[in-house]
């Protein structure tokens, strides 16, 4: 009977679940940018709302992009993709809505996969 060598055993396995391991190294920091961009998404529709009906007192739409497309372009992480933003406003009574809808697509499928995300502020006007 003869033993077989199990030198290239390790190899193998490897080779066999390196690809599952980078996929989940993969899915992890995607699902952390995706995190991280949708709470930097919520404090501009937040920043906005503020800026509108604390400091300058101004609701008009320009006013409110404004303030929107400084802070995600200073924060917003989109590695070199050219997603867009909108930005609504409504005003109802004494309540300003400020919503900011971004579309993330993914890096790993671009082309393939996208996610709608979204961030609503309500702020009284004073």
């Amino acid at each position: 009977m003869k033993i077989m060598s199990e030198s290239g055993v390790a190899a193998i396995e490897f080779a066999l679940v390196s690809p599952i391991l980078i996929f989940l190294l993969f899915a992890i920091i995607e699902f952390s940018i995706v995190l991280y961009d949708k709470a930097i998404i919520t404090n501009a529709s937040r920043e906005a709302a503020r800026s509108a009906t604390v400091f300058n007192g101004d609701p008009s739409d320009a006013a409110v992009n404004a303030v929107v497309d400084s802070y995600l372009s200073n924060h917003l992480i989109s590695l070199g993709s050219n997603n867009t933003h909108s930005v609504v406003v409504s005003q109802t009574g004494g309540d300003l809505t400020v919503s900011v809808n971004y579309t993330y697509d993914f890096l790993v499928l671009p082309d393939f996969t996208s996610l709608n995300l979204s961030g609503t502020t309500v702020m009284r006007m004073e």
